[in-house]
């Protein structure tokens, strides 16, 4: 009776001491805390603006159809995006491979092998020939056939996490693509206006130069009939030549933006026949509070908050490491020393196993991918903290921008009315010939000149107009389309 209980008593022994010398975990570090932007942020944005987030295709609200044929392509052709797309394809195929390992696995495997059996060894019986015992050695030609079913059953949930952790990375990567496209677009949309730009002070610097040549020919004739002397025409000559420069100057920043918009659209025949069309005001819907609305707003912090979820996923897959692992297999198949018996009823056999193992003593290989994929996951929330505040500050600085430079052009337009004013006075004194055709000339530069800096604001105020529309996401909302 003793004896009988001996070893039952030794297994339950031998199994608390397993269960009891599994690797032990140690402390695990806590997570970082996340950073989220103030409930309302400092900056007041002009009251013209504050109609809403933008949306999904915001170069649509400046109503030219040349913008939007340029942002169609260079969204449609965009060698970036498309390494993006790649990207997600790649989390996608992933995360799929990730959910099939977590599910129940079966196969079936059919072998046939030709051998010599040894008679030293253990199946030297099976080396002879002995119809008696059913031997007809030394060579056999056995076969098998059948399916193999396993599952493990991941009590603990670490194929799970490691799922979720997968599932993070392909939703990140399409976030990544959300902002590749606000990029893209953001880049288009501000060449487009910096070309438009330079292509109306590029008329108006030619109005200069008509303006200037007027006077340089009045003062040579009146040089060459003796009336002024020799450095008379220096100055006008000077501002002549330095006109011409602004000119090559313009000419050659037009190329510019004609070479990287055929660079971006992929289509250098659109991008070098733009048509100049005048400077639109700014209209762009942007939300008269900016908040917490940020963090769903910006494709770059949702790329961010994603790869925190997946990193905190890899975290719970790795603490459910330290725990037992259990499974079932099963197998049902035909297994015969000969061919010719690999289809009988006795060649069958079937059978289920359980399978259980428990990590005891690893030399802190699961502690130390604990330390790893935590020190990981604290970096994750780090780098998105680090994008809250970059967030943040680009909004502050692209709303004052914003602010400052629509303050510079209502003092522009204060003085175009007086450099105006002045303008049509001298027109009136020209045509009650009280002064001459090149003092007229010299009276219309000031405007000209208020005209050249107002443009160069208006062109300022656009660029600042998408900035903060990239600042604010570009139209980008993550229950929508990416």
């Amino acid at each position: 009776m003793t004896s009988s209980r001996f070893p039952l008593a030794a297994t339950g022994v031998a199994l608390m001491l397993v269960l009891s010398g599994c690797a032990p975990m140690h402390n695990d570090d806590a997570p970082l805390a996340q950073k989220t932007p103030p409930q309302k942020l400092d900056t007041p944005l002009p009251p013209e603006l504050a109609h809403g987030w933008p949306g999904s295709d915001w170069w649509r609200d400046y109503h030219d159809s040349q913008i939007n044929t340029l942002v169609e392509r260079s969204l449609k052709d965009s060698p970036d995006l498309a390494v993006v797309q790649q990207r997600i394809k790649l989390a996608q195929a992933q995360t799929q491979m990730q959910e099939a390992s977590d599910g129940p696995q079966m196969d079936f495997s059919a072998n046939v092998e030709r051998q010599k059996m040894s008679q030293e060894g253990v199946m030297g019986p099976f080396a002879l020939t002995d119809p008696a015992a059913g031997t007809t050695g030394p060579y056999y030609t056995n076969g098998n056939f059948g399916l193999t079913a396993s599952w493990d059953l991941d009590l603990w949930g670490k194929n799970r996490s490691e799922v979720e952790a997968k599932v993070g990375v392909m939703r990140a990567k399409q976030a990544e693509l959300a902002q590749a496209k606000q990029v893209i677009s953001a880049n288009v949309v501000r060449l487009y206006w910096d070309m438009q730009t330079l292509l109306a002070l590029k008329d108006v610097k030619q109005q200069t130069l008509a303006a200037q040549k007027n006077i340089v020919d009045v003062e040579t004739h009146l040089y060459a009939q003796g009336i002024n002397s020799s450095v008379d025409d220096v100055e006008p000559n000077i501002d002549f030549v330095k006109t011409q420069q602004q000119l090559d100057d313009i000419e050659g920043r037009i190329n510019i933006a004609k070479a990287q918009l055929a660079a971006i659209t992929g289509d250098a025949h659109a991008a070098s026949n733009i048509k100049r069309v005048a400077l639109p005001k700014v209209k762009s819907s942007v939300p008269e509070n900016m908040g917490y609305e940020l963090l769903a707003r910006r494709p770059d912090l949702q790329e961010a908050h994603w790869y925190i979820e997946s990193s905190l996923s890899s975290v719970d897959a790795a603490k459910a490491a330290f725990y037992p692992d259990v499974n079932l297999s099963a197998f049902l198949q035909n297994d015969a020393l000969h061919l010719s018996d690999l289809f009988r009823g006795s060649a069958q056999q079937m059978g289920i196993i359980g399978g259980f193992t428990l990590p005891i003593f690893d030399s802190g290989r699961l502690n130390a991918n604990l330390d790893i994929v935590r020190a990981e996951s604290n970096l994750s929330i780090a780098s998105y903290n680090k994008a809250v505040v970059g967030a943040v500050n680009d909004v502050e600085k692209a709303a004052s921008q914003l602010n400052a430079v629509a303050a510079e052009n209502q003092h522009q337009t204060t003085i175009l009315q007086g450099t105006h004013k002045l303008k049509t006075l001298a027109q009136a004194r020209y045509k009650a010939g009280v002064i001459s055709g090149a003092r007229l000339s010299a009276a219309t530069l000031p405007e000209l000149s208020e005209q050249a800096k107002a443009i160069q604001l208006h062109g300022q105020w656009l660029n600042a107009d998408v900035q903060l529309i990239s600042a604010l996401g570009g139209g980008y909302h993550p229950s929508g389309k990416a």
